[in-house]
């Protein structure tokens, strides 16, 4: 098969030109540079019955990638309490002595994360406390914790409870992974 051949082909191949593209035609004359690799579309040209995308603007992120300004609160003096969180899971007889539950000691198999944050002399009603689903927000008069949750929570599930004896917040999160029917 000469070039000539080649190049012929490689335009019946191509995908039809659509108004507005400037892409020249291949040239069918003998050439030491067409090959193989230039019969089709080209890597821009987007195959036929699909649609090209059309960018609506030039951001860099999405929205749901950019952190909400409320969220980094660079210019708060208030420090951050000292805080702990642990995960939390459900076992029975089976999963402990028996070993016959699906269950396993990662977070995989967690139901819930709790965390404990220490708020010395800190009142409960002076707490405000703000859980979205990867997002945690206390803050007191005199403390500030933003804390981005490892997991996906159901902040609706969510319960917070105040332990007077160790001036201690203890929230319990509910896990929202996409597999958890699948572990439980």
């Amino acid at each position: 098969m000469d070039s000539s051949s080649l190049g012929a082909l490689a335009n019946l191949l191509k995908p039809p030109k659509e108004d507005g593209d400037s892409e020249d035609e291949i040239d069918t004359r003998p050439s030491p540079y067409i090959n193989p690799g230039a019969i089709g579309p080209t890597s821009s040209a987007t195959p036929a019955g699909v649609a090209k995308a059309k960018t609506v603007s030039k951001d860099i992120w999405g929205s749901e990638e950019v952190v909400s300004p409320q969220q980094h609160d660079y210019d708060d003096p208030r420090p951050e309490p000292e805080y702990e969180m642990v995960f939390r899971q459900a076992v029975g007889a089976e999963d402990v002595f028996l070993g016959m539950g699906i269950k396993n000691p990662t977070t995989a198999s967690c139901e819930d994360q709790v965390v404990r944050i220490k708020l010395p002399s800190t009142q409960a009603k002076d707490i405000d406390l703000d859980i979205t689903e990867s997002y945690l927000d206390c803050r007191t008069p005199q403390w500030r914790l933003g804390l981005h949750l490892p997991h996906k929570v159901d902040s609706n599930s969510s319960k917070a409870k105040w332990v007077c004896d160790t001036n201690t917040l203890q929230v319990t999160l509910k896990l929202n992974r996409e597999f958890d029917l699948i572990n439980h």
